[in-house]
């Protein structure tokens, strides 16, 4: 199942590439600040376009379904947060400093649009719900995730300073925001360049992605995570993503919500977005930082969609043969 989602997924092939091309040719020296330079401009015009491309009316009708909204804030800024939190001062007695304080920084990102509206489709959710909480919860997590990574004593090591929050809003909020006021004059324009968006989105994700991971191959990645280091760090996502899904079902369970709203709220809730944090890190952190801070991310972005489309197989098949069980039901084992 692993290979045959690598094979699939163009992100994943896209990601795993920037990787490998940091660890053979890394970004050094007087290239490291152009490849940042051309990062930074390729998040600007990234976030341009999503401003462009989200309608107001998504953001209104989030709102509007506070029933649904307020909850799922709470559960990924809230308790997502407070588990990375928790596994990060885990990682300490087990990882470097940086790559400890990654699992805070996976802990307060907004869930990713793509995957966890398809796969909530897939799995028979309420479709339009996943979309408006998909690109809601974005939407927020560029406005809120910064602050409470500090608020929960995500500097440190990080190197987060005036600086870099005056970058986040030159970069992301900016842009974003200019892209809101003119999306009346560029809606048929984005709607006919709807591929090219989409590749734009992960070029520049992968590209965000290998600067980042210069950076920690330039300080050593390969000799400061040891073997055992490597073991716990994917020890730690695995958790993180069990204790994610998990949770996020039965919360929506003690919501009483209905099934279909259930499956939307598991994979808005459960997933992370690399979409937002590659970029966001790159803008936030120093090369040096960036790449250890990031790892946490990119294995929980892998194995969520690992795990992604056999649970929403299983979910699928059980609402179909149980319209009524709202039971969540364990993920198969197939490989």
């Amino acid at each position: 199942m692993a290979i045959r989602t690598i094979t699939k997924d163009p992100m994943l092939r896209l990601l795993l590439a920037a990787m490998v091309l940091a660890a053979i040719f890394p970004a050094t020296g007087v290239w490291r600040n152009a490849a940042q330079s051309a990062a930074n401009a390729g998040i600007f015009f990234l976030f341009l376009a999503n401003g462009m491309r989200i309608a107001r009316s998504e953001i209104v009708s989030g709102i509007a379904n506070w029933r649904f909204f307020l909850p799922l804030t709470l559960w990924i800024f809230g308790a997502m947060a407070a588990v990375g939190l928790a596994l990060s001062h885990a990682g300490n007695a087990l990882l470097p400093p940086l790559l400890a304080i990654g699992f805070l920084y996976l802990g307060v990102l907004p869930t990713t649009v793509q995957s966890s509206t398809s796969y909530s489709s897939l799995a028979g959710g309420n479709i339009a719900l996943s979309v408006i909480a998909a690109a809601s919860m974005s939407i927020l997590g560029v406005f809120i995730s910064v602050p409470i990574f500090l608020a929960l004593g995500g500097s440190g090591e990080g190197m987060v300073g005036n600086d870099a929050l005056v970058k986040i809003v030159l970069i992301l909020i900016l842009p974003f925001a200019i892209g809101q006021l003119v999306q009346g004059k560029t809606s048929a324009f984005i709607a006919a360049q709807k591929t090219r968006i989409v590749w734009l989105d992960r070029l520049v994700i992968a590209f965000a992605v290998y600067v980042a991971f210069s950076g920690a191959v330039e300080q050593g990645i390969w000799t400061r995570i040891e073997g055992a280091g490597w073991a716990a760090t994917m020890g730690l996502v695995a958790l993180f993503l069990l204790m994610g899904h998990a949770g996020a079902w039965l919360a929506s369970g003690v919501l009483g919500l209905p099934r279909s709203d259930r499956i939307a709220f598991l994979f808005a809730g459960a997933q992370k977005s690399a979409a937002i944090g590659a970029p966001l890190a790159t803008v936030l952190f120093e090369p040096a930082a960036a790449g250890f801070i990031v790892l946490p991310l990119l294995l929980y972005h892998f194995f969520q969609l690992v795990l992604a489309a056999p649970l929403a197989t299983r979910l699928a098949t059980r609402s179909a043969l149980h319209p009524d069980v709202s039971g969540y039901g364990a993920p198969t084992t197939r490989n």
